[in-house]
């Protein structure tokens, strides 16, 4: 079930991806709700996708910097 809402999430992050606010609110709320294992699958995969869209890279700098020092 968990893995199911991992996939969501990445898919909802690459459908908004043409909006960093919107990008960055939907990051925020997939941070919260996701489970610890599923953070790390997480910040692998942002570092893969912000390479193919340079210009969500500051939005996530800034998310991982405030969000998952917390967790």
């Amino acid at each position: 079930m968990s893995r199911m809402i991992y996939d969501y999430t990445k898919d909802v992050l690459e459908r908004v991806s043409f909006d960093p606010e919107l990008f960055m609110k939907e990051l925020k709320k997939a941070i919260k709700k996701l489970l610890p294992y599923e953070l790390d699958h997480l910040r692998k995969w942002l570092v893969y996708f912000i390479n193919e869209n340079p210009i969500l890279k500051p939005c996530v700098t800034n998310i991982m910097e405030q969000e998952f020092a917390n967790t």
